[in-house]
C-alpha cells in the first residue's frame, strides 16, 4: 500500500494546475505588456535623456558625413549628409537645414554632426545662389528631404515618414515657408527667421523657433514673436529668445540653441516622451530672455 503522501490529491493536483496556468498567464501579460510598452514607441533613439547629454558638443551616437556635390542634385545646391554610423538602431529621421542671405553652409556646420549625433540624418544644403530668398530656400530645403530619401547614399538609414526643417535668418524664413507647404513633416526649427510674410496661421507642423533678443537684422518683435503667435494654439509650438543674442547667435556654437532644437526634434521626429522634461515648463536662466510653449503632453 503506498503512502498517502507519495501521490497528491486529486484536489492538490487541480490547484496546482491552477496556480501554474496562473503564473503562465501572469508571464504572458507581463510578456505581452513589455512589448506592448516597446511597440508603443518604436521610434525611442538613445539613452535616457539629461541635461548633461544635451548640453554635450557631441550626443550618444558616432558620425560619419559625406559631401554631396551640386552637380549630382536638383533642386538646391548641394551640401553635406550627417548621419549616424550605427546600423544596429534601425532607421532615423532626417533633417534639412539652410543657411541664411549670402552665407553658405559653413556658417552653421557645426549644427550637422552635433544633431546627428543624438541619431539623426542631417543634410546641411547650399542654396542655388546665396541670394535665395525665404520662398525659395524653403522649396530646397524640401528638394534636399526628396534627395535624402529617394537617392542619397544614406537612404536606407532613413525612415521617410519622419522628417524635419531647420534654418538660419532667411533660411528660418524658408523653415516656415517648407512647413507650410508640406503638413506630413514632423517639425520646423526656425532660428533668427526672417520673412517678409508674417502670418502663418496654415503651419500645423510642430514648430520652435528661437530669436535673439538684439537682433537687428530679423528683429524678434517684427519678426519672430509674431511668427510664434500666428501660428495656431491647436499646433505644437515654441518660442524661446535669448538674451543679448544677435541675429548671427546660431553661426557659432550656442549650447541654449542646440539643446533645445535636438529635444524638440527627438519630441517630434522621434515621438520621444522622454525629451518633454526640456519643453515645458522649459528652459531658464541667465542666458534665456524669454520662452513659451503649447508643453506638449504625451
Amino acid at each position: 500500500m503506498r503512502s498517502p503522501t507519495t501521490r497528491p490529491r486529486p484536489a492538490v493536483r487541480v490547484l496546482a494546475r491552477l496556480a501554474l496556468a496562473a503564473v503562465l498567464a501572469s508571464t504572458g501579460v507581463a510578456t505581452a505588456s513589455s512589448a506592448a510598452q516597446a511597440a508603443a514607441n518604436p521610434y525611442e533613439r538613445g539613452p535616457a535623456p539629461t541635461s548633461a547629454i544635451l548640453e554635450a558638443s557631441r550626443g550618444p551616437f558616432a558620425t560619419a558625413s559625406q559631401d554631396v556635390s551640386s552637380l549630382s542634385v536638383t533642386g538646391f545646391g548641394g551640401g553635406v549628409i550627417y548621419y549616424p554610423t550605427s546600423t544596429s538602431e534601425g532607421t532615423f529621421g532626417a533633417v534639412a537645414i539652410s543657411p541664411g542671405y549670402t552665407a553658405r553652409w559653413s556658417s552653421l556646420s557645426w549644427l550637422g554632426p552635433r544633431i546627428a549625433s543624438h541619431g539623426f540624418v542631417v543634410i546641411g544644403i547650399e542654396t542655388n545662389t546665396v541670394f535665395d530668398q525665404p520662398d525659395s530656400r524653403g522649396r530646397q530645403l524640401l528638394a534636399a528631404l526628396d534627395y535624402l530619401v529617394q537617392r542619397s547614399s544614406v537612404r536606407g538609414r532613413i525612415d521617410a515618414t519622419r522628417l524635419a526643417v531647420a534654418g538660419h535668418s532667411m533660411g528660418g524664413g524658408g523653415s516656415l515657408e517648407a512647413a507650410a507647404a508640406r503638413p506630413s513633416l514632423q517639425a520646423a526649427v526656425p532660428l533668427a527667421p526672417w520673412n517678409l510674410t508674417k502670418s502663418w496661421s496654415s503651419v500645423r507642423v510642430p514648430t520652435l523657433i528661437v530669436g535673439g533678443e538684439s537682433d537687428t537684422v530679423a528683429p524678434v518683435l517684427s519678426h519672430s514673436e509674431p511668427f510664434y503667435s500666428s501660428i495656431p494654439a491647436s499646433s505644437e509650438k515654441a518660442y524661446l529668445e535669448l538674451n543679448g543674442a544677435s541675429h548671427f547667435f546660431p553661426q557659432t556654437v550656442n549650447t541654449p540653441t542646440a539643446k533645445q532644437a535636438v529635444a524638440w526634434l527627438k519630441r517630434f521626429v522621434d515621438d520621444d516622451t522622454r525629451y518633454e522634461q526640456f519643453l515645458c515648463p522649459g528652459p531658464s536662466g541667465f542666458e534665456i530672455e524669454e520662452y513659451r510653449s503649447t508643453c506638449p503632453s504625451s
